[in-house]
């Protein structure tokens, strides 16, 4: 065991990389439905190691976090743009009363119990779960003018107090949002929920190399026997079923293959290849005639493609819209995301810019449509790294500013600047998205092992001093960290429903999003068995990050006063 400590003492990147495989093991444990995760996790195991008492050079921690802030904002700067248009006010409203609420309420605990400004600060990060404050805050407070020794003392505070109340904090809320929020609305969440389910068009969870067995098109081939549609023209029969879209993708005449034309005639006995939803050829495809059985006929190439909407003419237009345009003929839309979040697929629901489409249909439709929409996102292994690197630069030099208020300085910080420049390079590659690709993959690594590098990177340094730091805290923190996660919510709750007038299932969408909690979305989409929640929770998850944030440096200079 000599041999493994002096290894990790005079080799701290050993001590880095046992740090993350601890820490995504503890993250995989699972208690019920409840599990750490791999960030608490990686903490845990930092602390663990870092009782050793090793030593990292505290700019590897800060690669990782401007690595991770960045692609923050990089994920949600089209949606925290779009906050600023006026149909986002609702949430938006909501949002800022909220985080508001959480950063008084920080405050409002730490005066009260006299806690000193790192702890306060990690009561901040882990009861709102928003672990960029962590990084934050400990670089404002090594600003303050404060002998070394006791800002590193503060800045060790704020794991010990962060790892407590996150626990706690999430747990609660994860409850508290989809069993207690619909009872302080007066609701059924269910009942609320049914309607607008019924309307909605979903798939199973993506998990690679699983597919859903339910189909949601389908092409089949039918010999026309329904005297109703001989000698008509392919445009008529299209157009024949009002409350649905149905396409003739090709036509066997005579044993020839015929290409499709609006002005082609369809014929006794002619077969035809027919593009539609599932139901509808399972509910009305006897009605052109038996179906058959014609490979040939179906050897159609059909492209799934994700397109980016940039089309500014198409922004704010809901599905029904797009789907009545010239270029949406033959193409069906399967799946909607926004920010990475799977939106509900209606007739009602709208698309932003910067949204991802993923289209379904004959190759030459599915090209046309992602003409008109915006750019085709093709997949790729290769990330922009003069984009990533370029951003954290600038985003680094506006981040450096500061402004002076009750003599403490107050910045942004590199890691902040990188943050508001990722916000303007995400935005900006919505728009333009011919540059700046970053892949999922990618993203994975710099916002998952970037923000669980950093804080695996803080609890080996807070080590030493953890398990004294929780015994003298740890048990007020425990209550205070409950309360403080959810009266905020239970603010921005009323707020949203009584005063906002909004719809509840958006209300409990948009205070998972403003509070950064995913694991509370999903919770809520669970007992709601709906994803209409998911429609309030982007907007508010992305002024949400920016604002609990940007409080960690506020928090210190408000308690050094």
């Amino acid at each position: 065991m000599s041999y493994v400590a002096n290894a990790l003492r005079q080799n701290p990147e050993l001590a880095i990389f046992l740090t993350i495989a601890v820490g995504f093991l503890i993250g995989r444990v699972k208690l019920g439905s409840f599990s750490l995760g791999i960030v608490v996790g990686c903490l845990l195991a930092g602390v663990l190691i870092g009782q050793l008492d090793i030593k990292v050079s505290p700019l590897v921690k800060t690669i990782f976090f401007d690595l991770f802030l960045f692609t923050t904002g990089y994920k949600v700067g089209p949606q925290f743009f779009r906050a600023l248009k006026r149909d986002a006010f609702p949430q938006m409203a909501l949002t800022v009363v909220l985080c508001v609420a959480c950063l008084l309420t920080a405050l409002g605990f730490a005066k009260l119990l006299n806690y000193d400004i790192g702890t306060a600060a990690g009561l901040l990060a882990g009861a709102f779960s928003e672990s960029t404050v962590i990084g934050t805050a400990g670089e404002a407070i090594q600003r303050l003018d404060l002998p070394q020794a006791e800002r590193t003392a503060l800045i060790n505070n704020i794991p010990v107090a962060y790892a407590v109340t996150y626990l706690v904090g999430t747990a609660s809320l994860v409850w508290f949002l989809p069993k207690i929020g619909p009872k302080l609305m007066g609701i059924d969440l269910k009942e609320v929920a049914a309607e607008a389910r019924s309307k909605s068009v979903g798939t199973v969870a993506e998990v690679e190399g699983v597919v859903s067995a339910a189909r949601l098109f389908d092409v089949r081939a039918y010999r026309v026997t329904n005297t109703r549609l001989f000698d008509r023209t392919i445009g008529e029969i299209e157009t024949m079923p009002k409350a649905a879209r149905v396409y003739v993708l090709r036509v066997r005449s005579g044993g020839s293959l015929i290409e499709p034309a609006p002005d082609l005639v369809i014929r006794e006995g002619d077969i035809i290849a027919v593009m539609a939803r599932q139901e509808i050829h399972a509910d009305r495809g006897e009605v052109i005639g038996p179906e058959v059985n014609d490979p040939g006929l179906l050897d159609i190439p059909i492209e799934t493609l994700d397109v980016v909407l940039t089309s500014r003419e198409l922004d704010g237009r809901s599905l029904a819209h797009l789907a009545k345009q010239e270029f949406a003929r033959g193409v069906f839309l399967s799946r909607l995301t926004r920010a990475g979040i799977p939106m509900p697929i209606t007739a009602e629901s709208l698309v932003n810019r910067g949204d991802a489409l993923s289209l379904v249909g004959p190759m030459p439709a599915v090209e046309r449509a992602a003409v008109a929409l915006g750019y085709p996102d093709r997949r790729t292994s290769a990330t922009d790294m003069v984009f990533v690197g370029l951003g954290i630069f600038l985003g680094g030099l506006v981040g450096l500013l500061s402004v002076v208020v009750g003599g403490v300085p107050l910045t942004l910080t590199a890691s902040g600047g990188a943050l508001i420049m990722g916000l303007v390079f995400g935005w900006l590659r919505s728009i333009y998205p011919f540059f700046g690709r970053i892949p999922e993959p990618a993203i994975w690594i710099f916002d998952t092992l970037g923000l669980c590098m950093f804080i695996g990177i803080v609890g080996l340094g807070a080590g030493p001093s953890f398990v004294a730091g929780l015994k003298a805290t740890g048990l007020s923190l425990i209550v205070v960290g409950l309360v403080a996660a959810l009266l905020p919510h239970t603010l921005g709750i009323l707020f949203g429903r009584y005063v906002l007038k909004m719809d509840p299932l958006i209300v409990l969408g948009a205070c998972a999003g403003a509070g950064t909690i995913t694991a509370a979305l999903r919770a809520i989409q669970d007992e709601a068995q709906s994803s209409i929640p998911a429609l309030g929770y982007t907007v508010p998850y992305a002024i949400g990050n920016i604002l609990l944030t940007a409080w960690g440096p506020i928090l210190v200079a408000l308690m050094a006063l």
